[in-house]
């Protein structure tokens, strides 16, 4: 597998930060890591201190110091599509200026985990969406998806779209399992369709459970994944 990947989503809220921040731990444990969110939205109050909630889960989690400026590149007070909330700032995002920073990162580091904002057709501004960065990042990616009600339809048209441009899906992670059986249907139902590589992160009880996390099969999802 490629040392560099995009973390993407069906959709938003699917957990991809949570994700995005296992997989830090998880290669951390074998090199130097980094977690880049290029664009994030939201800006968190609390009393006198104000941070974005996914560079800040990042920093939380990690097993190490990370270089902050290594994080993000664009940062957006409202909590909206990055398009619109730039418009707000009156700011433009820039493809380039993302790729630029994606490339030195990777010169930077072994292993570097670009994660998404909510699903693939998210528009950064009005000439261009996620999908578009992604394909000219030439980067392959790991998808995330829900396991509830809805992911079928969700996770198969995002495959769809990520094939058709020819990005390489390197692997599946369905999120926030909690072990019912319309849950194990609709995964069964996904794997019977495509012949994609998985692994299953279950609903945490609290974030704080991510330090104790261990999922049995995820060697055997990247020594497979590797192979592809």
């Amino acid at each position: 597998m490629a040392n560099h990947f995009w973390v993407v989503g069906t959709d938003t809220d699917v957990g991809k930060t949570v994700v995005t921040t296992f997989l830090l731990r998880y290669f951390q444990k074998k090199g130097k890591t980094l977690a880049y969110k290029p664009v994030q939205t939201g800006l968190v109050q609390e009393k006198s201190r104000s941070y974005y909630a996914d560079t800040e889960f990042y920093q939380t989690y990690s097993r190490v110091p990370l270089v902050k400026e290594h994080l993000n590149t664009y940062s957006f007070k409202e909590p909206a599509s990055p398009h619109y909330a730039a418009r707000l700032e009156n700011a433009l995002i820039d493809k380039g200026v993302i790729l630029q920073h994606i490339d030195k990162m990777k010169a930077l580091y072994q292993y570097v985990i670009c994660e998404g904002a909510g699903g693939l057709f998210v528009p950064l501004n009005e000439n261009f969406h996620f999908l578009k960065l992604i394909e000219e990042s030439r980067l392959p990616v790991i998808l995330v998806a829900r396991s509830s009600l809805g992911t079928i339809n969700h996770t198969l048209l995002s495959i769809e779209s990520l094939t058709n441009r020819n990005i390489p899906i390197k692997g599946m992670i369905f999120n926030q399992f909690t072990n019912t059986e319309l849950e194990i249907e609709n995964i069964r139902t996904i794997h019977k369709m495509t012949s994609i590589p998985s692994m299953i992160m279950p609903q945490l009880k609290n974030l704080t459970d991510l330090k104790e996390l261990e999922i049995n099969n995820i060697d055997e999802l990247f020594e497979r994944v590797a192979s592809l």
